[in-house]
C-alpha cells in the first residue's frame, strides 16, 4: 500500500503549490489560534483563497481545537475533512458524520482501546505535550501506533522528518503520514527542498 502524504501547516499559497507539485496527497490548515505561537494558523478565509488555486484531487484538511459544531459544519464547507486535535468526544465527532476524524495525543499510559470508542476507521496519533495540542515536533511512540494500527487506519504524525519518515513507514505502515515543523524553514514557512526529500523518502518506503 502507498502511504498518503499529508502537509500540515499550510499558511501560503506557494507552499500549498509546492506541495501539491512534489506528489502531497493532502494539505492542511490549522485554524487553531494556539497555532499562532509557531505562526501557523490561518483564517478560514484565508485557507479558502489557498484552496480555491490548487489543483483537483487534493484533498484539503481544516485541523480544528475544541470548536462547536455548527462552527466545524460551516468549516466543511470549505474543507474535505476535519482533523479534531482537541478534547472533542466521540459524540461530536459523530454530530460532524465520516469527513471528521480524531487526533489522539500519545502520553504514557495511553490506553489504545480508547480509539475504538470513537466512529470512523481512521485516527491521527500525535506525541503528547503540556504545552500545546499539537504541532510540538515531539515524536510519539511508534510501538504503541503499531498496535493501534490493528484497530483503525492511522494518519501518523509527530516528529517526523525527510530523515526519519523512510524508518516510520517500514516499522508502522501507517496508511498516512502527517508532517508540519519537519519541513519548516522558519516558523510558519516551508522549505521546498525538505518537501521534496520527504515525499521522496515516503514513497521509497512504501514501494520496499
Amino acid at each position: 500500500m502507498m502511504t498518503k502524504i499529508k502537509i500540515c501547516g499550510i499558511t501560503n499559497v506557494e507552499d500549498a503549490l509546492v506541495a501539491c507539485e512534489a506528489g502531497a496527497d493532502a494539505l492542511g490548515f490549522v485554524l487553531a489560534p494556539e497555532a499562532k505561537r509557531r505562526n501557523r494558523y490561518i483564517e478560514l478565509e484565508a485557507a479558502a483563497a489557498i484552496i480555491a488555486r490548487l489543483p483537483e484531487f487534493v484533498t484539503t484538511v481544516g485541523v480544528v481545537v475544541n470548536e462547536t459544531v455548527e462552527r466545524m459544519r460551516e468549516m466543511l464547507r470549505v474543507f474535505d475533512r476535519l482533523q479534531l486535535h482537541g478534547n472533542e468526544s466521540a459524540e461530536i465527532c459523530a454530530a460532524i458524520g465520516p469527513r471528521a476524524y480524531k487526533a489522539f495525543r500519545i502520553h504514557e499510559g495511553f490506553n489504545k482501546e480508547e480509539v475504538t470508542a470513537f466512529p470512523g476507521i481512521l485516527c491521527l496519533l500525535d506525541a503528547w505535550s503540556a504545552d500545546a495540542h499539537g504541532g510540538t515536533g515531539c515524536r510519539c511512540d511508534w510501538q504503541i501506533a503499531i498496535e493501534v494500527g490493528h484497530v483503525k487506519k492511522i494518519v501518523l504524525a509527530g516528529g517526523l522528518t525527510p530523515e526519519n519518515v523512510e524508518e516510520a513507514v517500514l516499522r508502522v505502515h501507517p496508511y498516512a503520514v502527517d508532517v508540519s515543523g519537519g519541513l519548516e524553514d522558519a516558523p510558519g514557512k516551508k522549505d521546498h527542498e525538505k518537501i521534496h526529500t520527504f515525499i521522496y523518502n515516503v514513497r521509497k518506503a512504501s514501494l520496499a
